[in-house]
């Protein structure tokens, strides 16, 4: 049986999934995203690890660095569309 914590994704994790997937898609080291973002590296790699309670305003800085939206980064890619 199936518990409720093995179903659901949190949003941290959604977030640091769509980031990863995202700058995998530009080819982009952890480190380009960091510069480009305004962010420093480690920050980037704590967020995208699921292990670092992230601001509004740098969802928004990672977003428009990664040319997408903060709603965009937020999706969960395993459920339909609302």
């Amino acid at each position: 049986m199936k518990r409720w914590a093995d179903t659901v994704h949190t949003a941290r994790q959604i977030l640091a999934e769509n980031i990863k997937v995202l700058r995998s898609q530009k080819d982009w080291s952890q480190e380009t995203l960091a510069f480009e973002a305004g962010l420093h590296r480690t920050f980037v790699a704590h967020v995208e690890r699921g292990v670092r309670n992230i601001s509004i305003d740098n969802i928004e800085r990672l977003a428009t660095a990664l040319g997408t939206t903060p709603g965009a980064l937020l999706a969960d890619r395993d459920k339909s569309a609302i």
